[in-house]
């Protein structure tokens, strides 16, 4: 079986792992430990995660 008759799952799962990180930062450091590429994003929900302070903020364009 070739690698084109695999599904694509198993492809996916043969292949070079890269993996954007967004949010928590401890995830970061054990991927690392496993050789594998990582890119972290340093992000936080709009207004704290209230979702009221969150649409005003959307009006207001911030």
């Amino acid at each position: 079986m070739t690698d084109q008759d695999r599904p694509q799952y198993q492809q996916l799962l043969a292949s070079k792992v890269e993996v954007v990180n967004v949010g928590l930062e401890g995830f970061v450091k054990d991927l690392r430990d496993c050789g594998i590429d990582v890119v972290h994003v340093d992000w936080k929900p709009s207004a704290g995660g209230d979702p009221q302070m969150a649409a005003l903020l959307a009006k207001l364009g911030v």
